[in-house]
C-alpha cells in the first residue's frame, strides 16, 4: 500500500512546478484551529502559503489566488479545510 503524499508537502511541490518561486513558506497551523470548524486530529485543515514569484507581477490579488487556487487543483483544495495565502510578484 502506498503512503498518502502529506498535504504540505503536495502544496509545496505543487506550487514549486507551478510559479518556480523566489520565496515558498508551507506552514501546518492546524493545531491552532483546535476546536474551531474543520480542524481534524493529526491536522492537514489548515495551511498558510507565503509565495513570491515573477508570475505573480502586475496581477490583482483576487487573481493571484485563483493562481494559486487553479494550480493546486481541485483535488487538494478539497483534502483541506483553510488555506490562508501571502502572494507577492517579484
Amino acid at each position: 500500500m502506498r503512503k498518502l503524499e502529506r498535504t504540505a508537502d503536495l502544496i509545496e511541490k505543487t506550487l514549486r512546478e507551478a510559479f518556480n518561486p523566489q520565496e515558498l513558506e508551507v506552514s501546518d497551523v492546524s493545531e491552532a484551529h483546535r476546536g474551531h470548524s474543520g480542524f481534524q486530529e493529526g491536522g492537514e485543515s489548515h495551511f498558510e502559503v507565503r509565495i513570491t514569484a515573477t508570475h505573480f507581477s502586475g496581477m490583482s490579488r483576487i487573481n493571484q489566488h485563483r493562481a494559486v487556487h487553479a494550480a493546486l487543483g481541485r483535488d487538494c483544495i478539497e483534502r483541506i479545510h483553510a488555506l490562508a495565502l501571502t502572494v507577492r510578484g517579484a
